[in-house]
């Protein structure tokens, strides 16, 4: 299931068709009336129009503000382009300081899903949830939450794969026109290596790309073996969740420590805008309880809770996750008919290695035999850092692997890190719910 599914179960749950710009005039009571903490159907009532109306321009505002915490212009651009066409209120995007209250108390769990998803509890629900004029139900939370991990994740995406808008000052309201740049859409369309066509193929480059793909696959062929001989004990794969979380701390994280983002016009859509990501596991600190996996799965619990104050999107969601998770072509570059599920289950499970979640039956010492340094430092660029990506990481890892395979890999990098935020923040709400 694809991205656009999930933009479309949005539209079918608000069942909106495209209707013409409201009035300024209109549109500025419409906002006051929010702002005093008036329900969607009283305004709508109220001015004759549809309930959905009200209700998409909301929902077109938590896209922007989800993907603005990436500086993912992108993004922010294109929800721009269907506030407009949708009858948006042009003031809300001045910043977050003129949007109703009700979507700006949203700020607090959009940044810390964002950024560091742990640190989600049931107090930040409650403080959403609580009894006043501006205070959200669970089904409308849960719908928010699955919003912003979504975009939140989907920025990663759009970074990893080289996609990004080519600055254009002279547009209104400081917004263009979303298009591509050229760093990598050609190769990506033609699916050509990554190595240069003109380098014979006894060059040094091809040749060592070579022999890590041939090394790649010996090891895969030789962990298949010894997990058929001998399955590690609980003890021994507990001790090596936690000797790959702490190597975690090394990967990139000296690279970013002074490096400041510069401010974008989506920054308006931002506040505390220094708050990022930090390591789940940080040296000289008491750490974190790991997440168990097994505790609060999103088969059984998150599926489960998701899908009774939710109910349409919770099957959507679920056939996402398992489509991208099980897509393969059984191919590695040259080589045909091979089986990629250690691998695949080695990429999704290192970007929740990373977000503190563990599972009981997984042998992390795969992930150190099977991800490369360079892999590594892109996944958790990618993950954490999305706006950090550059084309240098991209081309360093996997050199003699097509680029359907890399956008195979962006792929699982978005679900993986979409499923850890939703798997605390569902976790917080159910807490708050017993």
């Amino acid at each position: 299931m694809s991205t656009e599914a999930i933009n479309q179960s949005d539209s079918k749950l608000s069942t909106m068709a495209k209707t013409k710009e409201l009035s300024k005039d209109v549109r500025d009571k419409i906002v006051d009336l929010h702002k005093a903490g008036m329900g969607y159907k009283t305004i709508a009532k109220q001015f004759g129009e549809k309930v959905t109306t009200v209700g998409a321009i909301i929902r077109k505002w938590k896209k922007q503000n989800a993907a603005a915490r990436h500086q993912c212009s992108f993004l922010v651009n294109l929800h721009v382009q269907e506030f407009f066409q949708i009858g948006g209120c042009r003031e809300w995007l001045k910043g977050l300081a003129y949007i109703p209250q009700k979507l700006r108390n949203l700020n607090e769990i959009n940044k810390i899903l964002a950024h560091r998803p742990w640190l989600i509890t049931k107090e930040h629900i409650q403080n959403l949830v609580k009894t006043g004029e501006n205070s959200w139900s669970l089904a409308e939370l849960v719908h928010a939450v699955v919003l912003l991990a979504h975009f939140h994740a989907l920025a990663s995406f759009v970074f990893g794969s080289g996609i990004n808008p080519e600055v254009d000052s002279n547009t209104t309201d400081n917004f263009q026109q979303t298009s591509v740049n050229n760093i990598c859409v050609c190769d990506l369309t033609n699916d050509n290596n990554l190595e240069d066509n003109t380098l014979s193929s006894t060059s040094p480059g091809t040749m060592d790309s070579v022999s890590e793909l041939e090394a790649l696959m010996e090891r895969m062929k030789r962990l298949q073996e010894e997990r058929e001989e001998e399955e590690a004990s609980q003890e021994e794969m507990a001790t090596r969740f936690e000797k790959e979380k702490k190597e975690s701390l090394l990967v990139g994280s000296g690279a970013f420590e002074d490096e400041v983002v510069p401010t974008s016009k989506v920054s308006r859509f931002m506040e505390d805008p220094t708050f990022g990501y930090q390591d789940f596991a940080r040296h000289g600190e008491d750490n974190l309880p790991t997440f168990r996996a097994q505790d609060y799965t999103w088969e059984d619990h998150g599926f489960s809770l998701i899908n009774r104050l939710y109910s349409d999107i919770g099957p959507m969601l679920d056939e996402k996750f398992r489509t991208v998770y099980n897509l393969t072509y059984y191919n590695m570059a040259s080589h045909e008919d091979v089986d990629t599920t250690m691998l695949r289950r080695a990429l999704f499970n290192y970007v929740h290695c990373m977000y503190g979640i563990r599972y009981d039956d997984y042998d992390y010492g795969e992930v150190n035999q099977l991800l490369e340094r360079s892999l590594k430092v892109y996944i958790k660029t990618v993950t954490c850092y999305p706006e950090r990506t550059t084309r240098r990481m991209y081309d360093s890892y996997w050199r003699q692997f097509r680029h359907s395979e890399k956008v195979h890999v962006n792929l699982l990098l978005m679900e993986a890190r979409m499923q850890a935020e939703l798997l605390y923040a569902l976790r917080a709400i159910t807490r708050y719910m017993t």
